[in-house]
């Protein structure tokens, strides 16, 4: 393929240095761009691409103006333009690339990333001989790539990885190896490619490669599972970087942070220097597979140094068929079932994750599976749709498993969301949506969280038997906006957005918290074990533990309370109430109450305060918008323990009398 060198329009001058733009599209604003800095940084010390171009990274996230953005970018008048291209950004990176290549014809457009990657049929449709797609790790193929452009005879079939159209043919060259010595690519960080940006969120890789090989999941698919290593003195320089620019927010991008020793040491050193200056503030990260004595470690130096306030445990399901189907049975569960309750002990807050609907998962054995993590004291369950991922394995089972996707309704992403697989309808799949989001609201929300624990103890309804039924009422209710939202995503698969369940807590424990008292009202007056009276108790002690999700006052609940007493309030966060020692022992056991209020005795009664601390919670702000509110709510649902009332002795000696009968 033959292209001409002809010079780049700046303005009304021209320039012998060939502009190159770095485009990075990211979910957020202000998240640094790690992708394009590693294509700049090997591009610079290249000899001959280093000295005759220049470079300079736009990074927008997806939510912005989009026509502000492509004016942006055609003023550049760059003669290449290289895209990060994701699920979450491709729609709107084809529309861009669609009008630039209109504004600017003359130009060269890179593709690449886990979205285009291996699929130039698709995204080079219309045969553009000026767009191509690279096949694989950016690094060497984008310095090549520039190379072949400088040439007097540019021959894009000298590019390894490199997917275009030439002369009426669709052209794929030899994959470009993988790089063996991540010590060839120079830190964006330390040669100074971020220098003078301002940042929130900081990216930072320590290893490339993934041991496992999850079929849903492209981290492990690309990299042919081994893992390499950057060097400890280069990561350490890298952190202490990031520590003394001021970002707020770090995220570990490696597939298993906690694998390798090292990361102990890691994890020690980014305490050590927030200590020092401050920064990072927080730390994202995904956490190894087998390692749960490490992990717990690792958790406990990120939270004792206010680095990290929960813990994420993804499981992904508990079938072992379907674990066996997509590859993840060598992943132990009791593995994560230690992990959860190691945090637990310490006061760490955790969430599960979940995918649905898994080759293999059946409506039953999901539901058991709820099951079996409430019994487990999960501190919450979060359970995400399945997408179909380009590169990954899963992409080419679609036939072989049944997998029936539809596309979300969005103008930026290009998720497909599996609504149907050989083991699940599409009905059966959007039910058991309901029956997730029945115990997302009533356990990970605290709903009916005392009641659906002694039900299931006590033998008298399980807990997914229970969801079910909730769920059932729920669908019913059409007076309600909190269910009306849920009913809404899922007819339109906006639950897609990882935003719902803080949607979710921002309505029912806060601007929708009454509506959602009466809901469970009317449900469980409903119910044949309402006769009970434990039952009763439990649920009237649910209505005034459930939390609340912002710094406010608490009310008493508009309810005739018949077997709790409530006194009034202690202050403006905390009730005063008078249970039964029966009702203190139920709280005990589902670890609401300190044990050393428990006593043997089968009757007399308790006094006990429950207080709505402040801790780790915002104010309401009704003038931000609901996507605002809904964010800081999400990440409150994910560290669910820190926004849990305390529940303890009002009148201590007058509590261990009563209990001890």
């Amino acid at each position: 393929m033959l292209i001409k060198n002809i010079p780049i329009r700046t303005g009304s001058s021209h320039q012998e240095r060939r502009k190159v733009v770095l485009v990075e599209i990211p979910t957020y604003e202000n998240i640094l761009p790690l992708a394009s800095g590693y294509i700049q940084a090997c591009a610079q010390e290249d000899v001959e691409v280093g000295s005759t171009h220049s470079f300079e990274i736009v990074s927008y996230p997806v939510t912005d103006d989009r026509h502000k953005l492509l004016e942006e970018l055609a003023g550049k008048y760059a003669q290449v333009y290289t895209f990060s291209c994701y699920i979450w950004n491709m729609k709107l990176v084809s529309w861009l690339l669609r009008e630039l290549r209109e504004r600017q014809p003359q130009a060269h457009y890179l593709l690449g990333g886990p979205q285009v990657m291996n699929h130039a049929a698709t995204y080079l449709a219309g045969e553009p001989e000026n767009v191509y797609v690279c096949n694989g790790e950016g690094e060497r193929t984008s310095v090549e790539f520039l190379r072949q452009l400088n040439s007097p005879t540019p021959d894009m079939h000298q590019v390894p990885g490199l997917s275009f159209w030439s002369a009426g043919e669709l052209v794929t060259t030899e994959p470009a190896p993988r790089i063996s010595n991540l010590m060839e690519i120079p830190s964006p960080f330390l040669t100074g490619v971020f220098d003078g940006r301002e940042f929130s969120m900081g990216i930072l890789e320590t290893n490339r490669g993934c041991p496992f090989r999850c079929t849903f999941c492209y981290w492990g698919a690309a990299t042919n599972s081994k893992v390499i290593k950057f060097e400890e003195e280069r990561i350490r320089a890298e952190l202490d970087w990031i520590a003394e620019n001021g970002l707020s927010g770090l995220f570990i991008a490696d597939a298993n942070w906690g694998q390798s020793p090292r990361d102990v040491e890691m994890t020690e050193h980014i305490v050590k220097r927030k200590k020092e200056v401050g920064y990072p503030l927080v730390v994202y990260m995904a956490a190894t597979k087998n390692r749960p004595e490490r992990m717990a470690q690792i958790t406990e130096i990120f939270v004792r140094g206010d680095l990290m306030v929960t813990q994420p445990i993804s499981l992904q399901t508990l079938n072992p068929e379907a674990l066996k189907l997509i590859e993840r049975s060598n992943i132990r569960e009791e593995t994560f079932v230690e992990l959860q309750r190691t945090l637990r002990e310490k006061q760490i807050s955790s969430y599960v994750e979940l995918i649905w609907p898994l080759p293999g998962e059946t409506p039953e054995s999901f539901k058991d599976g709820l099951t079996k993590l409430c019994r487990s004291y999960a501190d919450t369950v979060i359970v995400y749709p399945q997408l179909l991922l380009h590169n990954t394995p899963m992409y080419n089972q679609v036939e072989q498993y049944g997998l029936t996707t539809e596309p979300v309704p969005s103008e930026v992403s290009e998720a497909e969301v599996v609504v149907a697989t050989n083991w699940v309808s599409k009905e059966e799949c959007r039910d058991a949506y309901w029956l997730y989001h029945a115990m997302h609201t009533i356990y990970n929300m605290r709903g009916l969280f005392l009641l659906s624990g002694y039900l299931d103890a006590a033998g008298i309804v399980p807990y997914g038997d229970l969801f079910d039924s909730v769920a059932r009422f729920m669908r019913e209710q059409t007076d309600s906006e909190v269910l009306h939202l849920i009913a809404t995503s899922l007819a339109d698969l906006t639950n897609y957005d990882v935003l719902l369940s803080g949607k979710i807590g921002h309505m029912i424990l806060s601007t929708h918290r009454e509506e959602f008292d009466r809901v469970l009202v009317d449900y469980v007056q409903t119910q044949s074990w309402w006769s009970d009276p434990m039952a009763r108790q439990a649920f009237e002690m649910d209505l005034l533990a459930r939390p609340y999700i912002y710094r406010e006052a608490v009310s008493v609940p508009d309810y005739e309370f018949t077997e709790v007493t409530v006194h009034g309030l202690g202050d403006a966060e905390t009730f005063i109430v008078e249970v039964s020692a029966e009702l203190a022992r139920l709280l005990t056991e589902r670890e609401m109450l300190d044990a050393d209020v428990q006593g043997d005795a089968v009757s007399g009664r308790v006094e006990l305060r429950i207080n709505h601390h402040a801790r780790q919670k915002m104010p309401y702000m009704p003038q931000r918008s609901l996507e605002h509110n809904a964010n800081y709510c999400h990440g409150t649902v994910l560290r669910f323990r820190e926004i849990l009332p305390f529940v303890e002795a009002h009148a201590p000696d007058a509590v261990e009398d009563a209990v001890a009968g």
